[in-house]
């Protein structure tokens, strides 16, 4: 498909709505979470073994030994730990499949901190064991270690890293900072898991007595580190220039809102679905380095990608001028919330704010027929609201049923939270009998999800995005 848009045929707001076009779809992958389970599992059984194989059980029989074997099994697991960490962080479509982005970010977040208490583990115990087998001080051992030992140092340097990270993570301390800062705080992981990695090959206890427990350490971080730097690196950069999206029209749906129109090279052969999301990379001047997450906005058509951007900072703010013809870099797509996830023949769409964009793109792909598509839009003001006439629109050509809920929850108007589980079950009598789609800002989302858990709504009916950006 030739990657130029005439001035004339630039997509703009008043693009006829119409049935979506096919592209290809994401490929679905043979996986399940108890493969991943059983894999995951199993690799600790063995590592555990062969720490046993080694003899080092007989290191419980003295009070000083038993602190070195914690320390020794707390530097295993926490080094397993952090590899796992390099998979999650790698954006991988299978895991993506088979968890979703929520329990993805959840899985992040404690796997992370447990490594590094793991570590913290290590470091303490080994200080405190040797030190009461040469009965030295703790702090005494630990300038030894530290000035004595091979890559001891760099792998202080390294937990010092991890913990930074840690602690930049801390709900507390991320909202006081900004996105790229947070960003270039954990690229310190790479160099934290480096710098480990050298203590390990030639300190650690698994590398330096046994040749295959080496071959089989260096094989999970060849898998790892291949994992991530294929998907994270590899398949971005492959698709950026295939496709060699920029920026074609941008034009303002409502007050601080504007959809953004990429057009590009063969963009009817990118498999993408409604309801994904993709990292956008600017290539401006003060933009080229950072790269933030934007849901499409309209149903994939192999013309254009179209994502709305609501201006609630300021790099978003800088997005809502951003030049026609900027190249952007595009990382996805990614996200399982999709038509892929449905198991009922019949859909409630409950968006808010901002939130529609996903969902006026599921509204536009998913499978029709009159009266088993029903949207609810929540917003606090009619300015509010974005897409309205394309809702509309789009509700009348589908058979759609669509439900505006437009006003402050507690005001004169909206005495009470609409979305309240009796109230959407009067605006949805079969919500029990559909599968829900939620997306919206963490407050709404989190109400609506408790309202449907107590309306007793099994979780394999219920999908959901975080947005946040």
């Amino acid at each position: 498909m030739n990657g130029t848009v005439s001035s004339s045929r630039r997509p703009t707001a008043n693009s006829p709505v119409r049935k979506a076009r096919r592209v290809p779809m994401p490929r679905v992958w043979p996986v399940r979470a108890g493969d991943i389970y059983a894999i995951l599992g199993g690799n600790a059984l063995l590592i555990l073994g062969m720490w046993i194989r080694h003899g080092n059980m007989h290191e419980l029989a003295t009070p000083a030994g038993v602190f070195t074997a914690v320390g020794e099994i707390s530097a295993l697991y926490g080094t397993y730990l952090v590899l796992i960490q390099l998979i999650l962080m790698s954006r991988n479509p299978w895991l993506d499949q088979v968890f979703g982005q929520d329990r993805i970010t959840a899985a992040h977040r404690w796997v992370g901190f447990s490594a590094i208490w793991l570590l913290v583990t290590h470091a303490v115990f080994t200080t405190v064991g040797y030190s009461m087998t040469v009965s030295s001080s703790p702090v005494g051992e630990l300038l030894t270690l530290l000035t004595s030992y091979p890559y001891v140092l760099w792998s202080g340097v390294s937990l010092v890293l991890f913990v930074a990270v840690a602690v930049s993570s801390v709900r507390a301390a991320r909202r006081r900072v900004s996105y790229e800062t947070w960003y270039a705080i954990h690229l310190y992981t790479y160099v934290a898991i480096a710098l480990g990695f050298l203590h390990q090959l030639f300190v650690g206890i698994d590398f330096t007595t046994d040749v295959v427990a080496r071959v089989y350490w260096i094989g999970l971080y060849a898998v790892a580190i291949g994992v991530l730097v294929y998907f994270r690196f590899g398949q971005p950069i492959s698709i950026s220039l295939r496709h060699r999206m920029r920026v074609a029209n941008v034009v303002t749906e409502a007050p601080g809102v504007v959809s953004i129109y990429l057009a590009g090279q063969e963009l009817d052969e990118l498999p993408v679905r409604a309801g994904q999301w993709f990292r956008l990379r600017f290539m401006t001047r003060d933009g080229w380095y950072k790269a933030h997450p934007f849901s499409i906005s309209a149903a994939p058509n192999g013309r254009y990608l179209r994502f709305t951007v609501k201006g609630l900072g300021d790099y978003t703010s800088k997005l809502q001028r951003v030049a026609v013809g900027t190249s952007v870099f595009v990382e996805g797509p990614y996200g399982a919330f999709t038509g892929a996830a449905r198991t009922k023949a019949r859909i409630l769409l409950v968006a808010g704010g901002i939130g529609i964009t996903p969902l006026r793109a599921l509204l536009e792909e998913l499978p029709a027929s009159k009266g088993n598509i029903t949207l609810i839009y929540r917003a606090s003001r009619p300015e509010e609201v974005v897409f309205r006439d394309e809702i509309e629109q789009l509700a009348a050509l589908r058979g759609a049923a669509v439900h505006f809920l437009v006003g402050k929850r507690g005001s004169a108007d909206m005495p009470s939270d609409p979305l309240d589980p009796r109230a959407l079950r009067r605006l949805v009598p079969d919500v029990a009998e559909r599968d829900i789609y939620v997306c919206g800002p963490a407050g709404m989302l989190e109400r609506t999800l408790r309202g449907l858990r107590w309306l007793r709504i099994p979780d394999a009916q219920i999908h959901y995005e975080r947005f946040a950006f």
